[in-house]
């Protein structure tokens, strides 16, 4: 029997959906804007991809360097980064997929949602595909307490920045996206929400 947790990680279910749909294939340049410890990187470490990943967090980009030496030596270090998502320092649309696994909602204010949606969308060549999983209030609206602007006490006791579908849909749009498949939202115990935001960048 294979040994799913050795050959994918623990992925994101909803990144290895997109695997299944066949939208992320090998060889392909991924960005990872907000690596954390690497948990969705497994899978394309060993499957011949290009990888790239950024964290604000030294010593998580010191333990994705680690991993990487071990899974895929051949890539060098230099292609994980202590860097903010909002200041990457990649060319212009350089990465065939951008990955953003919980990391937006921890955006202090609006201003530095919206840097960093820009910052993956710059990095993104046209046709190429934005993934992100991120904290939303859609679904449980009247049990979230606004704090200020978009930033929201949850009931889980955490404080995150959260987005609607509205916002999300008019950001989609203005950014001159695609989006490939419906808002999908996951409402955890009635705790909190995680908003699965799937975008193709037009050519």
């Amino acid at each position: 029997m294979v040994d799913l947790v050795s050959q994918f990680g623990h992925i994101d279910i909803y990144l290895f959906d997109q695997l299944l749909r066949g939208r992320i294939s090998a060889g392909m340049r991924i960005i990872d804007a907000g690596c954390g410890g690497g948990r969705n990187l497994i899978y394309f470490f060993k499957n011949g991809f290009e990888i790239f990943a950024v964290d604000s967090d030294s010593a998580a980009v010191q333990s994705l360097r680690a991993i990487a030496r071990q899974l895929a030596p051949e890539i060098p270090e230099g292609n994980f980064r202590t860097e903010a998502v909002e200041r990457m320092s990649f060319a212009d649309g350089f990465a065939d997929v951008v990955l953003s696994s919980a990391v937006l909602h921890f955006a202090r204010d609006e201003e530095q949602f919206q840097a960093m949606v820009a910052e993956m969308w710059r990095v993104l060549r046209p046709g190429g595909l934005l993934f992100a999983r991120l904290a939303s209030n859609i679904g449980m609206e009247s049990r979230v307490e606004r704090i200020a602007g978009r930033r929201f006490l949850l009931p889980d006791g955490s404080e995150r920045f959260l987005v609607d579908q509205e916002m999300l849909v008019t950001l989609t749009r203005s950014l001159g996206g695609r989006l490939l498949d419906p808002l999908k939202t996951t409402v955890v115990q009635d705790e909190r929400c995680m908003t699965t935001w799937v975008v193709r960048k037009s050519l």
